[in-house]
């Protein structure tokens, strides 16, 4: 990305005029959708990370954010520059198979499996592969499942999910792909092969293969990657996963049976060893996060600061799908974005200012490993101990009425009881994550701040189990997650959405005015993060 110096310079990328925000509808509902539109239109191209869409739609948001009265938050900038490399696996190059009994067995990229291009390394592996259940390694819960197994210079085998038993915070912090990875390495693993569990797949295989050939990225500095060591990970097709059980003493069924039922899964030896030769191609890559302040009205308070985040990026042009080749990300997370421009306007126009700062930051590369919030998180552009509390939007999909909010983390910190304040008042039931195994708590950006223990809370639109909401929220992510039905077409609640800018408006409000700065809870296994 270019170096734009003034804000002037943001607005010059526009295609449209800046008097564009003047020109807002009165209806709130009205003005979030046009925040939307413009933001998941074929235009921007799907926003990926340092595209000239995303750059379009940076832009955009720094000039909605001026339009609303809120400040630079980047130094004189709204753009916090992040420097990338992109990655992607030359397929036509690389090569995978199964060898068992002398005999190569290839594995077809996309039909077979899919080789991420996040990990990995350009060379030749040839190892055998051990089954190790879900590879969680949990001291806090006295669950290893690495313990005692002999993975020097082997693949670790694992199945997508986790023990019940466990609780859903903190299995989801150790299957995160950066725990996952260092307890890999530390075990002597030399690479990693993931079995998806079907009852847990949120998209059809034939969107996950196709997504492959989208590039991967991570930071130019490596300093900043986690997650890297192995020098292979695959991701293999649920419906021919039994290649890698041939001969072996459970069946690929009969473990997701197992694992449905909540019972141990055993470790073994496979009777296959995986064959890899693998090439990468790499190329440097600009973006930046979006960030803005509106300064706090307390003389003392005003040096805290609450941030309100949401991913600006989506996966821009991919496979076709019907035709459609535009992956809009209306929902994921143009939706998110537009909340917060929104919420923004809200809180400057309010004629009693918040007393503690609030900090938004749209960032960029979540889509890519939550690049953007990392790096945010880690070099903030306010003092990083000035952080309370992050509350992040990430597609919280308004799909129906707004009368239940799943709020992942809630259990965590004392940011719950300002929010069952704030959602009591406008009559909406507070649910806690209702499936911890799709990991959801660390799957999007405030994870980022959760590392850097600031305590954090995200949302989604919340239902009763068996409702129509619920077989609607299915189908969304069936039809529509990930792929360029996620477009402007989709049927959304735009009241719903209102009201839940209502509601995370005053939550914010609430958490600026509030003597006490948000703590951990004592029995929070993220309390540890908590900086002294």
């Amino acid at each position: 990305m270019s170096r734009p110096a003034s804000l002037l310079a943001v607005l010059s990328l526009l295609s449209v005029p800046a008097a564009h925000a003047a020109d807002a509808p009165v209806s709130e509902g009205a003005r979030w959708w046009k925040h939307v539109e413009f933001l998941a239109s074929d235009a921007l191209e799907g926003r990926n990370t340092g595209s000239e869409g995303y750059r379009r739609a940076a832009a955009y948001v720094a000039e909605q954010l001026a339009a609303a009265g809120v400040k630079p938050g980047a130094g004189e900038s709204y753009l916090q520059e992040l420097d990338l490399v992109s990655r992607r696996l030359v397929e036509e190059r690389s090569r995978l198979v199964l060898v068992r009994g002398g005999k190569e067995l290839p594995l077809t990229p996309g039909q077979d499996v899919v080789i991420s291009s996040r990990m990995g390394e350009s060379g030749k592996v040839d190892a055998p592969m051990v089954f190790v259940g879900y590879g969680l390694s949990i001291p806090e819960a006295g669950h290893d499942e690495l313990a005692g197994v002999d993975l020097r210079g082997k693949i670790a085998v694992i199945l997508q999910g986790g023990p019940e038993k466990i609780p859903g915070a903190l299995r989801a912090h150790h299957g995160s792909m950066s725990e996952r990875v260092t307890a890999l390495k530390k075990a002597g693993a030399v690479g990693l092969v993931v079995l998806q569990n079907p009852k847990l797949m949120e998209v059809p295989w034939e969107r996950v293969a196709g997504a492959r050939k989208m590039a991967s990225m991570m930071f130019a500095d490596p300093a900043l990657n986690d997650d890297q060591g192995l020098k292979v990970s695959v991701t293999v097709n649920a419906a021919r996963a039994g290649k890698l059980f041939a001969g072996a003493p459970h069946s690929y069924e009969a473990l997701v049976a197992l694992a449905n039922a909540d019972k141990p899964l055993p470790g073994f030896e496979l009777p296959s060893r995986l064959k890899a030769e693998l090439v990468f191609e790499t190329e440097p890559v600009k973006s930046a996060n979006v960030v803005g302040v509106l300064p706090g009205s307390d003389p003392s308070l005003a040096r805290e600061y609450v941030v309100v985040s949401a991913h600006l990026d989506h996966v821009g042009v991919g496979e076709p799908v019907k035709g459609d080749r535009i992956y809009n990300g209306a929902m994921d997370n143009a939706s998110g974005v537009a909340a917060v421009i929104e919420l923004a306007r809200a809180l400057q126009a309010s004629e009693t200012k918040p007393k503690r700062s609030v900090l938004f930051a749209l960032v960029t590369g979540e889509e890519k490993g939550l690049l953007g919030s990392k790096y945010f998180a880690a070099r903030p552009s306010v003092p990083r101990e000035s952080l309370v509390a992050d509350l992040n939007l990430d597609m919280f999909l308004p799909l129906f009425p707004f009368t239940h909010v799943v709020a992942f983390g809630m259990e965590e910190s004392t940011l719950a009881a300002p929010l069952r304040q704030v959602a009591e008042a406008q009559g909406v039931k507070v649910q806690a994550d209702p499936q911890p195994n799709r990991m959801g708590f660390i799957r999007s950006d405030q994870y980022s701040f959760i590392r850097e223990g600031v305590p954090s809370l995200a949302f989604k639109f919340g239902f009763e189990p068996g409702s129509k909401q619920e077989k609607l929220q299915k189908q969304w992510y069936s039809e529509r997650y990930h792929g360029p039905a996620d477009d402007l077409s989709q049927p959304v609640d735009k009241e719903g959405a209102v009201k839940f800018v209502r509601m995370l408006t005053a939550l914010t409000r609430s958490v600026a005015d509030a003597p006490e700065r948000p703590r951990w809870n004592e029995q929070s296994f993220f309390r540890r993060f908590a900086r002294p």
